[in-house]
């Protein structure tokens, strides 16, 4: 038996997290049943899963590295009908989607999966996956501001987490350097350069934990990548549940040993 939102995922119909939301908006039924309580298990060889009136069959997990342009968005769908980053992929059937996200303006670096638990891995901050990225700006970022961007900038939602940065180039016409996150807010580069009256002419994510985007992988081109080599390069293992596992065991010998005695 397996959570229906788990299904879901690696059925490759998104995170985790959207797959709950298609639960709770009763766009997924199981058996003939609309289900709208993420958390409920099935068993998806036995069951007949639907999502949006379409069948959920499992797909072969497949996982790229792309090396996303300007212009592209990293969504599934558009209002404006701008081009997709999925739109970049020829001749694969199954249904990809972006793992976190660049926004429009912004290049590098991004993981196309259709993997649902990859993707809640990756976008779970207890995960620590850090991500590096160059950028460019127009001036000179002042060592106060880069001091305060280190502590941890204030935004509208709050405190942001603090940021490492490394300076490449300093000039007052131009400068570059690298800032390393954990966390992924929305166009939390910009929006913090912004505080400071920067503008970000170049945001390029050039790595995702130890992954690095490979040099001569060109501007909107996609090498794949085996599971074994990004689960292991990214070190995404069940830790929770093995946790729960050993947890349980250890809870179960207790009981054992108390009824022994």
């Amino acid at each position: 038996m397996t959570r229906l939102q788990k299904i879901l995922a690696e059925a490759g119909l998104g995170s985790r997290r959207k797959c709950e939301e298609l639960i709770v908006n009763g766009d997924v039924e199981v058996d003939g049943k609309c289900i709208v309580t993420p958390g409920s298990d099935f068993d998806p060889d036995t069951c007949k899963i639907k999502c949006r009136g379409l069948p959920v069959k499992m797909e072969k997990k497949a996982y790229f590295l792309l090396n996303k342009p300007k212009g592209y968005v990293c969504t599934n769908s558009d209002e404006l009908g701008r081009p997709r980053a999925v739109d970049l992929f020829s001749n694969i059937t199954q249904r990809l989607y972006t793992v976190g996200r660049l926004d429009v303006d912004s290049e590098g670096l991004i993981i196309v999966t259709n993997d649902g638990n990859i993707a809640n891995k990756l976008s779970h901050p207890k995960y620590g996956i850090t991500k590096v990225y160059y950028v460019e700006i127009s001036g000179r970022l002042s060592k106060e501001s880069m001091a305060l961007i280190k502590k941890g900038v204030w935004l509208a939602e709050g405190k942001l987490a603090p940021v490492k940065i490394r300076n490449i180039h300093a000039a007052n016409k131009r400068s570059s350097f690298e800032m390393v996150l954990h966390e992924g807010k929305n166009r939390e580069i910009r929006r913090m350069l912004a505080k400071f009256g920067h503008k970000a002419i170049c945001l390029r994510r050039i790595s995702i934990g130890p992954i690095r985007l490979d040099p001569y992988l060109k501007v909107g081109k996609y090498k794949k990548i085996e599971r074994e080599k990004i689960y292991g390069l990214l070190n995404l293992k069940d830790k929770p549940d093995q946790a729960k596992s050993k947890k349980a065991k250890v809870k179960s010998n207790n009981v054992g040993s108390s009824r022994r005695s």
